[in-house]
């Protein structure tokens, strides 16, 4: 099994998923990037990881530019990458996991537009922190999420200053915090298509707040590589 990951600019947390992902199993994970190139690479993989990092560059999305939380090096590179990836996912008909970055770029792929800036009472003191911030969300029933945790509440981890905003069409939301933060989202229809499931916080360090055997974390990951194996076993 090979899964595509693509990089997050920090190598510490680059290695978080690729630890999560392999767990004990034998699985090859294969580094996406930009800097590399390596688009072709996408068609020997049985998944797709978009992971985390820098925010999405708001040309694509039709944000503004000069926004509060800015980060000032945007990369554009990188964002032209994944879409390019995720559409050659979606053609391919692999499954894809989209974590805090990654989800937010499905939605923007999906014409969807992101809250730029959540304020810094919403940002600092419930969804942002180094490290990471711990909140509650609440998960709808009848939901893929739901389906995989069997949970309609938990506690996750949280590091990210950005959000959905509008929807992207096509999409459902399967999760959101207290505060009306959207955290997870899904396919509307999900008949004869590929695993689809985009969510905020960070499965992949979990363990940090001793939460690595929460079904927001575990589950996820399992039912991610069973659809793989569903559906490598459906192409032979």
């Amino acid at each position: 099994m090979k899964i595509g990951l693509t990089l997050t600019e920090n190598p510490e947390k680059h290695q978080y998923y690729i630890n999560w992902l392999k767990a004990n199993e034998d699985i090859e994970i294969i580094k996406l990037s930009a800097d590399e190139q390596n688009l072709d690479a996408i068609n020997s993989c049985d998944a797709l990881v978009l992971s985390g990092g820098i925010d999405v560059h708001p040309k694509f999305y039709g944000g503004n530019t000069d926004y509060l939380a800015n980060p000032k090096v945007l990369n554009e590179k990188r964002d032209e990458f994944e879409i390019a990836a995720f559409r050659s996912a979606q053609e391919n008909n692999i499954p894809v996991l989209g974590i805090c970055r990654g989800m937010q770029l499905i939605n923007v792929i999906h014409k969807g537009t992101l809250i730029q800036d959540l304020g810094k009472e919403n940002s600092d003191e419930v969804h942002k922190g180094n490290p990471d911030r711990s909140h509650q969300i609440s998960i709808g029933k009848d939901s893929l999420l739901y389906e995989i945790t069997g949970e309609i509440h938990g506690e996750i981890n949280s590091a990210h200053n950005q959000a959905i905003n509008k929807l992207g069409a096509g999409l459902v939301i399967n999760a959101k915090s207290d505060d009306g933060t959207i955290e997870g989202v899904e396919r509307a229809d999900r008949t004869g298509k590929p695993f689809l499931l985009g969510i905020q916080w960070h499965p992949e360090r979990m363990f940090t707040f001793n939460l690595e055997n929460s079904p927001l974390s575990k589950m996820i990951r399992d039912r991610f590589i069973t659809a793989i194996k569903k559906s490598t076993a459906n192409k032979k």
